[in-house]
């Protein structure tokens, strides 16, 4: 399943932004999506998850500072970002899974669609 991402940047520390990812995937299924990143030298991190209930779970290092959302009119996934530190800076992924019966994981290799990743750059 495509999925296409937008809204990275390069921002000053303590500076927002919010990333979108979009899928032309319609389905009546339930579905996990999320936010992976992966910086320079470092392994892929799991950052937020939206369950197929709307409920949500973020990674304690962005806790309180960052946000996950979705529009299922418009088949869009957000991620609000506020509050931002250096050490958020990396390429972001969206991802998703449909057909889910059960709870979302946050292990990359449970989800089979990623996007093209965006880049978040945060200056100190």
């Amino acid at each position: 399943v495509p999925l296409v991402e937008s809204g990275g940047g390069s921002v000053e520390a303590g500076g927002s932004l919010r990333l979108s990812c979009t899928t032309s995937e319609y389905t009546r299924s339930y579905y996990c999506m999320g936010w992976f990143r992966q910086a320079p030298g470092k392994e892929r991190e799991w950052v937020a998850i939206i369950e197929p209930d709307g409920t949500s779970d973020y990674t304690p290092t962005v806790e309180g500072r960052f946000a996950i959302s979705k529009d299922i009119a418009k088949n869009t996934l957000y991620l609000q970002m506020n509050s931002l530190k250096p050490e958020d800076t990396a390429m972001y992924y969206c991802v998703a899974r449909f057909g889910v019966t059960g709870g979302c994981s946050n292990h990359p290799l449970w989800y089979p669609s990623w996007g093209q990743g965006t880049q978040v750059t945060v200056s100190s």
